[in-house]
């Protein structure tokens, strides 16, 4: 989405990086009409297993022409620079706003009841299993009481074991979108799940696609994460894209601080949120958490139970747990990177 992130030569893990200026998705200058919004959200999204909202190849070669370009590159000696110069994360699109994602499920939607396609999977089908077997053995760790170090060494229990571990989590995934990675994380022995999403097209697809494929379980409510009308806590809460978007909107920095403060909220103590980026590197979600942290503790607070005081004792809200280390990576400008980052996070 925008340019790519070199990772510091010092770092000990290969982080994430983005593709070459080719592959990267260019950013809206203007408002653009329904066919440039449907062209931006095939360039952004890998075409589905399910199916695909694209009707022929000729679209791709559109996409050139709809979008502008907006591919912006770092040295690996800027990574981390304080100098003022505009975050490239936070460069304008029409993926920012609601209206494009109201536009974008309407059309799916459509072609779902036509053509009974399913729409896109953001990052695509493989990166989604990835992302859900590898969420299944964290949490199954975390469940046996295993430290963070060593929850990917567990040794491999019967499936009904693991439906026994997974079943008391309760799962929140906002920004759902069609809601297929909740269906595959039913799939893995998640049973407590909600969706939740702003735009009433992608609930009603949502609520379609899991009455189609037998999770007819799983709730799906419309909801802003940024202002949340839920009241409850979860146990996992997972992103998958929806900060990217948010990152894109025109107030991107003051709606990410917006993120932060709401989503504490939805993560119980002691459980996990998972976020999914192809606009952020693992090293740059690690610091957006840290940022949110050191804001958090600066900030006076006004608990209203002594549970808050407790929570609000000095303590960091959210503590780096683990990241996904199998994606394909590739060299570019003499650096190894991958496209695609998930990183887990603890709520203490």
């Amino acid at each position: 989405m925008a340019g790519i992130r070199f990772a510091p030569e010092e770092s000990p893990d290969p982080t994430q990086q983005h593709p070459p200026p080719q592959q990267q998705l260019h950013t809206f200058r203007e408002m653009a009409s329904d066919d440039e919004r449907s062209v931006a959200a095939d360039s952004w999204s890998i075409k589905s297993d399910y199916g695909s909202t694209l009707d022929d190849e000729q679209r791709h070669a559109d996409a050139a022409e709809a979008l502008s370009s907006a591919a912006n590159f770092r040295a690996a000696s800027d990574y981390n620079s304080d100098k003022d110069e505009p975050d490239a994360d936070a460069m304008t699109s029409m993926l920012g706003l609601q209206s494009y994602w109201d536009g974008a499920y309407a059309d799916e939607l459509v072609n779902f009841r036509e053509h009974g396609h399913v729409g896109e999977i953001w990052f695509g089908a493989n990166v989604m299993d990835t992302v859900t077997s590898w969420t299944k053995t964290l949490c199954i760790g975390i469940s046996q009481g295993h430290t963070p170090n060593h929850i990917h060494e567990n040794k491999p229990e019967p499936a009904e074991q693991d439906d026994k571990y997974l079943s008391c989590w309760s799962v929140l995934d906002f920004g759902t979108g069609n809601g297929l990675l909740l269906q595959e994380l039913a799939k893995q022995g998640f049973a407590d799940l909600t969706g939740t999403d702003y735009s009433e097209g992608a609930i009603d697809l949502a609520r379609s696609l899991a009455d189609r494929y037998g999770f007819s379980n799983i709730k799906f409510l419309v909801d802003d994460i940024l202002e949340t009308k839920l009241e409850r806590q979860f146990q996992l809460v997972m992103d998958k894209g929806t900060l990217d978007a948010i990152g894109l909107h025109p107030d991107g920095p003051i709606r990410r601080m917006m993120y932060w403060d709401s989503v504490s909220k939805l993560v119980s103590p002691g459980g996990v949120l998972v976020i999914t980026s192809c606009n952020l590197t693992k090293d740059e979600l690690v610091q957006d958490v840290e940022n949110f942290n050191q804001r958090n503790i600066a900030m006076p607070q006004e608990p209203n139970t002594i549970k808050d005081q407790e929570t609000h004792r000095g303590f960091p809200p959210f503590q780096y747990l683990d990241h996904v280390r199998t994606y394909p990576t590739f060299m570019f400008g003499g650096s190894v990177g991958s496209r695609v980052a998930t990183v887990a996070f603890l709520r203490n």
